[in-house]
């Protein structure tokens, strides 16, 4: 890399028009606030302009996958080359993409990315999948072993810092300047700010206005400033907590704070929250400070993927006018997991990454006795820590045919659970959005909740008297205050059919899709 390049103006030109029309659309995908104006008084009547957005991601579906992030990845792009943007993703290249997809990749092109003392490889790929071209990073020593993600260590410092330099010579080498840079979460988190610092004296990287997602706070790319300033070339007056120091660290998601011309994340309600001292991971006072620039979308689903009436990883079709497919998910559901094979009990799902933030600390307390004073079964799916692993192994034998847990990534098995279960639960510490809540309501799943962001964005809580809302939820993070809003949820189950039938019908009628939310 030459001097000019690690050397240059932190001044970006003055924003080009038509992309700041564009951020102004993208930040208002599903704003949500109470007080906006309904959605047809919102509707231009002319033809919108196009424009060419590019997004920068560790995960996509259905390349690589470890939670929600894919999923929106998935679902944000193909909506928006629908509504007739050019649009592109770029991602590692990772070695567990499937075989079937690699084979089908176009070879573009190679180059070498100085980082620090190592000139590194860098091949290019693309392939065209719904409408969406993908570009995938190639490099062997970085992704080029099982799994997406290390321990967090120096070499994930390493590997993420290449990919952020790699994006940004992509566009370069590529021809490929976009409108909109979309990063997404602390992987890409230097992107803005190798934007803005290293690349902006051209005036094709300089016009290239920034969009950051935060997708979860708290994992926020932390490394030794040392470390990363060697790696990218990082002038040592951006060593201050105003740009990218943070407790004597360099913090990537910082870098896509501060850098970013526009910050969003995944719901209203988190956007709130994470201005908070509880929340905001020694980030809120960061946050409160550029809250004019703070934005929360909630992320919508690709509802054909999600759609009981066409899913072909279900047993069985069914629509809201029509439930009789969903009885016999239940029963196929039950029988695939060891379950006790009953019409009558309620069946709880839960699929998630089993770690605390996901409420599981709450389950452990009281799910002894809410077994022992309840007849009920669950099903779960996912994996995490240790600790939770082992616990669901205990439970599923210790009630046999009441509880089953399937300890790994199965995403087949989850739309049967989605489509088989009557509840799902999620009682998360804190959740940004969630897609897990909205994917279990399309198949009349109905959630039990805690009262914390996305969650409390997308669920509207029963009410007895008027028989509405289309699922349950609880207020403070307390078990006992869980097991309650369970067995009010058993209690509909049984005894109040007509509201259960009623709230099942809600939920599917619910529009989670990305088209929905860009009306808003």
């Amino acid at each position: 890399m030459s001097e000019k390049n690690i050397i240059a103006s932190d001044a970006p030109q003055p924003p080009d028009a038509a992309a700041e029309e564009l951020l102004d659309r993208e930040v208002n995908l599903a704003e949500t606030e109470a007080e906006a104006l309904p959605a047809e008084d919102l509707v231009e009547e002319v033809e919108p302009r196009r424009f060419f957005i590019l997004h920068a991601a560790s995960e996509a579906q259905p390349f690589i996958k470890t939670g929600g992030l894919a999923d929106v990845l998935a679902s944000l792009p193909k909506e928006q080359a629908a509504q007739g943007n050019r649009v592109a993703v770029i991602l590692p290249k990772y070695k567990d993409i499937p075989h079937h997809f690699v084979e089908k990749m176009e070879y573009l092109t190679n180059f070498t990315v100085q980082l620090g003392w190592r000139t590194q490889y860098c091949g290019v790929f693309r392939l065209e999948y719904d409408g969406v071209m993908y570009y995938f990073v190639d490099n062997e020593f970085y992704f080029g072993f099982s799994g997406v993600y290390t321990d967090g260590g120096p070499f994930e410092a390493e590997r993420y810092s290449f990919f952020c330099r790699a994006v940004l010579e992509v566009i370069g080498h590529l021809n490929l300047y976009p409108d909109v840079l979309h990063c997404h979460d602390w992987q890409s988190g230097m992107i803005p700010f190798l934007l803005r610092t290293q690349y902006s004296f051209n005036p094709a990287y300089a016009r290239i206005r920034c969009a950051y997602t935060i997708h979860n706070l708290k994992f926020q790319g932390r490394f030794s400033w040392p470390l990363v300033e060697g790696m990218l070339f990082v002038d040592y007056r951006y060593n201050n907590p105003e740009a990218l120091e943070f407790n004597g660290d360099i913090s990537f998601m910082k870098g896509g704070i501060v850098f970013s011309d526009v910050v969003t994340t995944v719901s209203p309600t988190y956007a709130r929250e994470i201005q908070t001292e509880f929340f905001g991971e020694h980030l809120d006072g960061l946050l409160r400070s550029r809250a004019g620039k703070l934005h929360g979308v909630v992320n919508g689903l690709d509802m054909n993927e999600y759609n009981p009436q066409i899913d072909g990883l279900i047993p069985a079709h069914f629509s809201p006018d029509d439930l009789s497919g969903k009885a016999e998910c239940k029963r196929a559901l039950q029988h695939e997991m060891w379950l006790s094979e009953r019409d009558d009990v309620p069946l709880i799902g839960m699929v998630s990454r089993l770690t605390s933030q996901k409420g599981l600390d709450l389950v452990r307390c009281v799910l002894t006795a809410l077994m022992d004073h309840n007849d009920v079964q669950f099903a779960v799916l996912g994996t995490g820590d240790r600790a939770y692993e082992d616990f669901f192994r205990w439970a599923s034998s210790a009630y046999p045919g009441r509880i089953a847990a399937h300890i790994e990534l199965n995403h087949a098995l989850s739309h049967r659970i989605y489509a088989g279960c009557d509840f799902f639960l999620m009682p998360s510490l804190f959740e940004p959005c969630g897609l897990s809540q909205m994917m279990s309501m399309r198949y009349g799943t109905l959630p039990i909740v805690r009262k914390t962001g996305g969650l409390a964005d997308t669920v509207d809580p029963y009410n007895e008297y008027t028989g509405t809302g289309d699922g349950f939820a609880f207020d403070n993070y307390n078990a006992h205050e869980m097991m309650h809003c369970i067995e009010y949820a058993l209690h509909v189950f049984h005894e109040r059919p007509e509201h259960l039938a009623a709230l099942r019908h809600n939920a599917m009628m619910r529009d989670f899709s990305w088209r929905a939310s860009a009306k808003r």
